[in-house]
């Protein structure tokens, strides 16, 4: 039934892009229909005739704003799809109407979702091929010269290839409540996952027990993420706006409601949402997204409620209550002793890191290598190794914020080495902004 709504009381900016043409499969959680009932729900409740809610269309991502950020084998084109370059692009309108102050906040309500794309990509895994808001955060300082951000990640599972791109950079704070690791995929996200070696305590993981409700959620929120905000200062805030928390979602297992995360955004005041999970196509999605719309735009969420929702079905026991305080007593005692943990790394010229990153929806693995290569002045350079099922990369990826000589030691590095068959050689060059290939 539609509401009436007065005007927002903050602009507030909508990128739609359903991709009704694209899906894993008919039967995949990740697939067509999933935001049809969202779609017809925001319609329904007048957001259209909004004064203060503005429509945008998606635009298409170019191959370098993708290869900005990932290394792609054996190419970006060869990996993604029409649907996925859309997503992409939905979430750089999105970014644009913000910095252009079309509007005051905006939100990409896109898909395919992309937090589990890792900086190399082979192929999909958790659904996701490409990092959209990691492209999007890259398209800001390219464009916009904006240094200081800060992602907050509200999936239901670890971002954990957001977690991979930003790892060493300490110009980007990377916060994830997510359930935790040892419960639900992908593994990860762990509260002592703290940041590279350059960025020790710009990675905070907080981890929470299945059956986590609106409390919970405030807690972390009043306890961790809110004064770790506030030292860290950024420019600007990304709410990685994943919904799967919700107590309908059928891959998740935590308690969470559209009133929750109303209030989350309220609390949060994200400049720029971005859609990643939330597979209750009816009985979660319509509801989260209007409540999240309307919280971005000041606007009133008390009428946002699910189908036979009861805050009294919503209690958190002890036990639970009890773990999500050690979770947020840890996250907070890593963040405090970051300079502390960082001691170990001073006067190292490289770190080395080796994982192996598994490709669930293929069913393969990549043993991947990357190299730190540290400098007392800025947050050095990387060199990544990563062997797939019969394709390599060697890759070598500045950072926006490299100082000279660690940027002109990357591109001595990658013009020394010889070009071998079956390996993609890459230079990642984000100062110049370009991508070259040998």
């Amino acid at each position: 039934m539609k509401t009436y709504m007065p005007s927002a009381d903050v602009s507030t900016g909508l990128v739609l892009f359903p991709a009704f043409d694209w899906c894993i499969s008919p039967s995949h959680p990740e697939r067509e229909e999933r935001l049809l009932y969202t779609k017809d729900q925001l319609i329904e409740e007048g957001l259209e005739d909004v004064p203060g809610i503005h429509f945008f269309n998606p635009e298409l991502a170019t191959d370098l704003d993708v290869e900005r950020v990932h290394f792609c084998v054996p190419s970006a084109r060869k990996l993604l799809t029409n649907s996925h370059y859309i997503s992409t692009g939905g979430t750089i309108r999105a970014a644009r109407a913000v910095m252009e102050k079309e509007v005051e906040r905006s939100f990409a309500v896109v898909r395919p979702p992309g937090h589990h794309a890792m900086q190399t990509v082979f192929g999909d895994r958790g659904f996701c091929i490409v990092n959209i808001e990691s492209v999007m955060v890259e398209y800001i300082r390219r464009h916009y010269g904006i240094r200081k951000i800060a992602i907050v990640d509200t999936d239901c599972h670890h971002g954990d290839g957001t977690q991979d791109i930003f790892y060493n950079d300490p110009d980007t704070l990377f916060i994830s409540i997510h359930q935790d690791g040892r419960t639900l995929y992908p593994g990860t996200g762990h509260v002592y996952e703290n940041g590279g070696p350059s960025a020790i305590g710009a990675t905070v993981n907080i981890p929470l027990p299945p059956g986590t409700s609106e409390k919970g959620f405030d807690m972390v929120m009043e306890r961790v993420v809110m004064p770790v905000l506030e030292e860290f200062q950024p420019e600007l805030i990304i709410n990685s706006a994943g919904q799967d928390n919700h107590y309908t979602d059928p891959i998740t297992n935590m308690n969470f409601t559209a009133q929750g995360y109303a209030r989350l955004t309220r609390q949060l005041k994200p400049d720029i949402c971005v859609l990643e999970g939330g597979y209750s196509i009816e009985g979660a999605l319509p509801y989260t997204n209007l409540g999240i719309v309307l919280s971005l735009a000041g606007m009133d969420t008390s009428h946002v409620l699910e189908p036979g929702y009861d805050p009294e079905d919503f209690r958190q026991n002890h036990r639970i209550n009890n773990s999500i305080e050690t979770s947020c007593n840890e996250a907070l005692e890593m963040y405090r002793k970051r300079h502390q943990f960082a001691e170990k790394f001073k006067g190292q010229e490289n770190v080395v890191e080796r994982k192996q990153i598994f490709y669930d929806t293929t069913g393969f693995q990549v043993n991947q290598t990357r190299v730190y290569h540290l400098c007392p002045r800025c947050a050095g350079y990387t060199q990544l190794l990563a062997e797939g099922l019969d394709q390599h990369l060697h890759g070598f990826s500045i950072p926006f914020n490299a100082c000279p000589s660690c940027q002109q030691k990357a591109r001595d590095g990658f013009a020394k080495t010889k070009k071998e068959r079956g390996i993609r050689l890459v230079l990642q060059d984000r100062v110049r902004d370009l991508v070259d290939e040998k």
